[in-house]
C-alpha cells in the first residue's frame, strides 16, 4: 500500500533559502553551513520542495503570538 504524505496543519512553515539567503543568514551568525543542525533528504516536510543536499531550509514555528526561526541543512 502507498500513502501520500501531504502538509499537516500543525506542520510548521519549511522553506528553502536561496544563495543569497543562506550567505547573509551564514555571515549573521558567523558560521559554515556545516554547523547548521541537520535535516534528513527524505524528511516528510521536504517532500514537495525539491530540495538536494547540502541546502538550506528556514522553519518557522508559531508559539503563542510570537514566530520562532530555525535553520538546517539538508544531508
Amino acid at each position: 500500500m502507498t500513502y501520500t504524505v501531504k502538509m499537516h496543519i500543525l506542520q510548521p512553515k519549511h522553506t528553502k533559502l536561496n544563495e543569497k539567503e543562506i550567505q547573509e543568514l551564514l555571515k549573521k551568525f558567523n558560521i559554515a553551513k556545516s554547523q547548521l543542525p541537520k535535516i534528513l533528504l527524505n524528511d516528510a516536510a521536504l517532500l514537495n520542495m525539491n530540495c538536494a543536499i547540502g541546502d538550506v531550509v528556514k522553519i518557522e514555528r508559531t508559539e503563542e503570538d510570537k514566530v520562532n526561526l530555525y535553520y538546517r541543512v539538508v544531508v
